[in-house]
């Protein structure tokens, strides 16, 4: 491997310590480093989760496994960390996705009051959320995703990888899907 430090691959391989949907021995695996607050991340959720739900109805699903890495931008976006920390918490009981979506559906909603709401509404135990908070029980973790994705050249989210190769084309259904495919084969 060259040490070329323009990094167009994943230099931290996806593995079962990753929050994913899907499996590991798919066809494609597709990595997103993002930042819950950050507007283009979340149109970039929301195009692989389209692109997926399109895929596997064409497919029967195993064709894509989808990860999702934190990437927050604490300097661009204040409430990033603090809801890559959410995610987390809701994790340890079970809710990452449940968790993400909401607050990529709400990310202009990201201040604690809001965010003690959504674990309520996704019915987390409130008090065990709070002191994972609290103690930033989960900050290794997010730590270790950003880490893991500034060896890999991110500096900004969001970021892709398909099969461990970045993804520099447009964030756009039919290119995105295109780059999908052609991995796949």
């Amino acid at each position: 491997m060259n040490d070329d430090r323009s990094h167009s691959s994943l230099l931290v391989p996806p593995s079962t310590q990753d929050w994913m949907q899907g499996v590991l021995s798919a066809k494609v695996v597709l990595v997103m480093y993002g930042d819950y607050q950050c507007p283009r991340s979340a149109d970039v959720y929301k195009l692989i989760k389209a692109i997926k739900r399109e895929l596997s109805a064409a497919s029967g699903g195993d064709d894509l496994c989808f990860i999702f890495r934190h990437f927050p931008q604490t300097k661009i976006y204040p409430h990033a960390q603090r809801a890559a920390q959410v995610a987390e918490a809701a994790a340890a009981q079970g809710k990452f996705w449940l968790m993400s979506d909401t607050l990529f559906d709400h990310q202009q909603r990201l201040e604690n009051g809001y965010l003690v709401e959504y674990a309520n509404d996704l019915g987390l135990d409130i008090p065990q959320f709070l002191k994972e908070l609290s103690k930033q029980v989960h900050i290794d973790r997010i730590n270790e995703d950003i880490e893991g994705g500034m060896q890999s050249g991110v500096t900004t989210a969001p970021a892709l990888f398909i099969n461990n190769i970045r993804y520099t084309g447009r964030w756009k259904m039919t290119e995105l899907i295109t780059a999908i495919v052609a991995a796949s084969h």
